[in-house]
């Protein structure tokens, strides 16, 4: 925990060819929030994710997704201060590689990285179901295509992908809305049924939702929203990180959480019985609200949020890939791909890296990488905690950046919540985590520490240095 880093350029002098690469200055808060937003991806999560939560929790999903979002107002603070205090494309481990050492800085690494190459693929298998109106397509084949159609889209400048992810933002935001009115227009139950905690059960019997099924469905709720960090990874890209990060971060949660939220308490008093509601299939009752044509174009244009959160996934992705190989976390050659930028700006062997093996995950059973997910989504938040807690020691304590209020009240918070957290997980989902962890620490043992001069030197763009 003590041995926090040093500008790369005082760690490793000598090496003029190692400077780091720079990504270009291209986009605002606007911009920015356009593209968090839509890794977010509100409507593909609301249809894709949210059904999940609705087989287990039943009426209470509302109240868990709105646990884990006052959570996550906790969390954006900690992103927004570490955000303007280290804006590095690297993301949560360049925050805490700098403030609360490498190894731990590393293991936040691994962590983000399963989650952003994992993720997309999963959501994109999604989209042949939401197709299905209009044509039936085979769910792995289709999540393939549209992993490699995000691949190309992330190739480009990212001001043009801000304005194609825009579009397709606005698609989705108006079938959530579309959802939310559909749903309260056909209430069948009061507003008391968010909180009566009911979950349909086998054989026609209603079964209680307990409070540790909602602690352990706060996983996944925390991924919900999770998709708000993207505005630390677009740091370098940002005109003006030291002001504009914590903007993104803050404004992304607090839409990201109405579009979510409010189309969840319309399906839960819009569901006909606790049968349906508990099914989770929202496509069929949209259409049973209204009509064949309107469910179809709700469909349609989910389908489009989840090519939309593809293209900003892979762009989030190969921005983390390309900042690790800047930082010299692989064997040398390897850095000198992915972080090698084209034409547009973009780092292309790095997107190419993780946009085709996302393709490839689309045919492999990712049953379980929900609950992985949820994991390793809530350790790294413990971790982003942790780094927080810590970013007002010296030499940080005077650097410009964000400050969140109730310093240190809240980090402390969110380390003993999450922690807890973690204790109501699934056994299995632990034991993967923990044992990519372990292989991920080995690589740490055996390459990175013996190289500890010449690898893993988390830099920063010179414009944002203190």
């Amino acid at each position: 925990m003590t041995d926090t880093l040093r500008p790369a350029e005082d760690a490793a002098p000598g090496h003029p060819s190692d400077s780091p690469q720079k990504l270009k200055r291209s986009i605002g808060v606007v911009g920015g929030t356009l593209l968090t937003l839509s890794c977010v991806t509100p409507a593909s999560t609301l249809f894709v994710v949210v059904p999940d939560l609705f087989g287990t929790l039943g009426t209470a999903t509302a109240l868990t997704i709105a646990i884990g979002s006052l959570l996550c107002i906790a969390v954006a603070f900690c992103y927004a201060e570490l955000g303007t205090l280290i804006p590095s494309a690297g993301g949560e481990y360049a925050m805490v590689s700098t403030l609360a050492g490498r190894l731990t800085g590393w293991l936040v690494f691994v962590l983000s990285l399963l989650v952003v190459m994992i993720v997309p693929p999963v959501i994109a298998m999604g989209t042949a179901d939401y197709l299905a109106p209009v044509v039936h397509l085979d769910p792995s084949l289709t999540g393939a295509a549209v992993m490699l159609l995000a691949t190309l889209a992330g190739l480009l400048d990212l001001r043009a992908n801000a304005w194609i992810t825009g579009i397709f933002l606005v698609l989705e935001v108006i079938a959530a809305a579309v959802v939310a009115v559909l749903g309260f227009a056909h209430g069948h139950r009061g507003l008391d049924s968010l909180v009566s905690m009911q979950v349909a059960g086998a054989h026609g019997h209603t079964d209680a939702v307990t409070a540790a099924l909602v602690v352990s469905g706060l996983a996944i709720a925390l991924f919900v929203t999770q998709g708000f960090s993207t505005a630390v990874y677009l740091s370098e890209e940002l005109e003006h990180p030291r002001r504009d990060v914590a903007r993104t971060v803050l404004a992304t949660l607090a839409i990201s959480t109405v579009i979510i939220l409010v189309p969840v308490a319309a399906i839960t008093l819009g569901a006909t019985d606790l049968k349906e509601l508990t099914g989770g299939d929202i496509s069929s009752m949209v259409t049973a609200w209204s009509n064949t044509a309107v469910g179809t174009f709700v469909s349609l244009c989910v389908a489009l949020a989840i090519v939309n959160a593809g293209i900003v996934m892979v762009i989030q992705n190969s921005r983390v890939l390309f900042a690790s190989a800047r930082d010299k976390a692989w064997p040398t050659p390897v850095n000198g791909l992915f972080s090698k930028l084209g034409r547009f700006g973009s780092p292309w062997v790095a997107t190419l890296a993780v946009g085709v093996p996302g393709a490839l995950f689309c045919f492999v059973d990712l049953d379980t990488l929900y609950g992985v997910t949820g994991v390793s989504v809530t350790a790294m938040y413990l971790l982003v905690a942790v780094a927080a807690l810590l970013g007002r020691r010296d030499p940080h304590r005077h650097t410009p950046a964000w400050r969140m209020p109730l310093w240190p009240a809240l980090p402390i918070l969110l380390i003993v919540v999450l922690t807890y957290v973690l204790t109501q997980q699934d056994v299995g989902y632990l034991l993967w985590t923990g044992g990519i962890t372990a292989v991920a620490t080995l690589y740490w043992a055996l390459y990175l520490r013996p190289r500890a001069a010449t690898h893993w030197l988390v830099s920063l763009p010179e414009d944002t240095r203190p």
